[in-house]
């Protein structure tokens, strides 16, 4: 295993506990806490069973990703790792597009935290809160990177503790009968009501694109590699407990929320974790739910700043990007980055005047198509890791995937098959066509770069960080 290049420049300021926190917080968001809604709406209480589905490959996506980081722990991460195993195309179209889905993602998530600030102040314009946040967010992403890792502990933490509290208190609806859904809180409100599947299996099928999005940003931890104080310990470690968290967070939650409540009364666009808390009958915990979500979403997308600053400065690193995106503040961080990127966010500002029922849908459904590439990424690197690695072409990884790349494939099967369903569903098929000018616009893009920068096609080229 070859250790992260120093030439990097990064100050490697996130200690074990804030990767570790950041790698749960990734697995807590708005399509948790929003988008759980209109797929409940959609598939009743079998949702549980499409989110425990959809948890298994995620893992069987971070293990492999676990190993190629032990191999080589680059702050680049999947994207040099597409660059190194199937060439510096893909490398550069895996970086753009991992910096689009955190882009379009930021929109999500100001979205939401918009949304959520209509449960105390229904007067405030939904886009004038997305506005403020937006700014807000970029102030604190050009703090140090132990600032925004202690920032992000903080935010995760508020998270974890607040799902559990709710657990905690869903289950004593269950087992003790109190409050005013006391009387109808049941187990069998799980298949109650028109069964588990009351739509149908094809119905419960089609949210896989909603639940798809609501596991990216796990793959954040790898982005951490570059930044890590001990890679070789935390990174294991934080892939290791995602089992736990989806059990815990996702199927757990759900369960007992809609054992509490039965899965008829939840809408899209209201968070199912609010409206079950409203049912109990306490106003505070409501508030307190709707305060924390406001944290998640506000958490994700401060964590999708910084992702793509480091993204593009990868890209820069390696040609792929405008020079100036490869050099770092005085902090150490990548300003031009985040700032490029915060700015395309105020797009999701935009959207938030002028559609703002639809603009969640729309941003969610590229988000995922997006990150489905770099998963598929990560995957196929993964596999032809592996196939050199039995060549003895390269060493072995300290923290090999169980399976081989049996999984990768299982896995790889399976995003194929979520990309089928959301072109078939007409609500998502638009981030399709966007995908497609996206593929277009990669295309011309690479051309260019070869026309006026031939050696980014030269696979044995090393990325040259600038000095600054």
């Amino acid at each position: 295993m070859t250790s992260a290049a120093p030439e990097e420049g990064y100050e490697r300021g996130l200690g074990s506990r804030q990767v570790q926190m950041i790698a749960i917080g990734g697995a807590i968001g708005v399509g948790l806490f929003m988008g759980a809604g209109a797929n409940i709406a959609k598939a009743g209480p079998s949702i549980i069973l499409m989110y425990a589905l959809a948890g298994v490959v995620i893992f069987f996506i971070m293990r492999a990703l676990g190993e190629l980081l032990l191999y080589r722990p680059v702050s680049g991460s999947f994207a040099e790792y597409a660059r190194e195993f199937l060439g510096p195309f893909f490398g550069y179209v895996t970086g753009w597009t991992y910096w689009l889905m955190w882009v379009v993602t930021g929109m999500a998530e100001l979205t939401a935290a918009a949304i959520y600030i209509h449960f105390w102040f229904p007067s405030i314009p939904q886009w004038v809160s997305a506005l403020v946040f937006l700014v807000l967010l970029f102030g604190v992403n050009l703090i140090s990177v132990k600032i925004f890792g202690e920032v992000e502990f903080w935010f995760s933490m508020v998270k974890v503790t607040a799902i559990i509290g709710m657990i905690v208190i869903g289950l004593g609806v269950l087992t003790l009968g109190f409050s005013d859904a006391g009387d109808t809180a049941a187990v069998s409100n799980l298949w109650s009501h028109g069964g588990f599947f009351p739509n149908g299996i094809g119905d419960s099928l089609m949210t896989l694109q909603g639940v798809m999005f609501a596991y990216l940003a796990v793959e954040l931890v790898g982005i951490t590699a570059g930044e890590s104080q001990d890679p070789e310990k935390t990174l294991p470690k934080a892939i290791n407990t995602l089992p736990f968290r989806i059990i815990v967070f996702y199927v757990g939650a759900l369960v007992v929320i809609l054992s509490v409540v039965k899965w008829t009364e939840f809408s899209a666009g209201e968070s199912p974790f609010v409206h079950a808390f409203s049912v109990i009958g306490i106003p505070l915990a409501a508030g307190i739910v709707n305060f924390v979500v406001l944290t998640a979403a506000l958490s994700s997308c401060n964590s999708g700043m910084y992702s793509t600053g480091r993204m593009l400065r990868d890209l820069a690193a390696n040609s792929e990007a405008p020079g100036i995106f490869g050099k770092l503040n005085a902090r150490k961080t990548p300003f031009a980055g985040i700032a490029l990127s915060a700015f395309l966010m105020g797009i999701g500002v935009i959207l938030n005047y002028t559609v703002p029922d639809k603009v969640f849908t729309y941003v969610t459904s590229i988000a995922t198509v997006a990150g489905i590439w770099a998963w598929a990424m990560i995957l196929i690197s993964h596999i032809r890791y592996r196939k050199a690695v039995v060549a003895g072409r390269l060493p072995a990884s300290s923290f090999p995937a169980p399976g081989g790349t049996v999984f990768s494939w299982v896995a790889l099967v399976f995003l194929t098959g979520v990309t089928g369903l959301i072109a078939y569903d007409s609500e998502t098929r638009i981030c399709l066509y966007v995908g497609a000018v996206w593929a277009v616009i990669m295309v011309i893009g690479w051309f260019v770069l070869k026309s006026r920068t031939p050696e980014v096609t030269d696979p044995e080229r090393k990325p040259e960080f600038a000095k600054d």
